[in-house]
């Protein structure tokens, strides 16, 4: 798996300078030799996560609730950076699953949606998965999060994660 771009990751620090919402969004995208349906399995599944994203401590399947728009998850956000170590629980939900069909593109999303009443910051997760021929497919991932909890510890912890998880990723789906 190889990148076809650096990671762009767009700060709460730029956007305030934009007097724009805080949070941070994260795009990558990689090319591997494996086809659009395997990666797609993977990525379409939080529970392979922890797999191949050490950022993601634990991602268990649990109940849907109506109002769900597909399956969901308990995930568990770990990061440190030096001494500091934070984490958060986040109960996601496949709200978008459209499966690769010859060239067509699959389509993932995953939301945030907790169930204790509160108002809490977006997550979301978009992923498009393509073939590219017989040379394999191109995943392009955009992560979004609308808070400014986190914000520059997440920044570099983001963009440290992205790089060293293609290898993992690479090897999951080869298995």
């Amino acid at each position: 798996m190889e990148w076809l771009s650096p990671p762009s990751i767009v700060s709460a620090s730029l956007r305030r300078r934009a007097r724009q919402t805080e949070g941070v969004d994260v795009r990558a995208d990689f090319s591997t030799p494996a086809g659009a349906a395997e990666v797609f399995a993977v990525v379409a599944d939080l529970s392979s996560y922890p797999k191949w994203l050490d950022i993601v401590g634990r991602a268990e399947p649990t109940g849907e609730v109506p109002g769900d728009a597909g399956p969901a998850w308990l995930v568990d956000l770990v990061g440190s950076v030096g001494p500091l170590r934070r984490s958060k629980r986040l109960r996601m939900v496949r709200s978008e699953h459209v499966a690769p069909n010859g060239t067509a593109p699959g389509r993932i999303r995953f939301q945030r949606h907790d169930l204790d009443g509160r108002s809490h910051s977006d997550w979301i997760l978009d992923a498009t998965v393509t073939q590219s021929g017989a040379e394999g497919c191109r995943l392009e991932v955009h992560l979004h999060y609308g808070g400014s909890l986190w914000v520059p510890l997440l920044d570099r912890l983001l963009a440290d994660e992205i790089r060293s998880s293609r290898e993992r990723l690479a090897a999951l789906v080869a298995s």
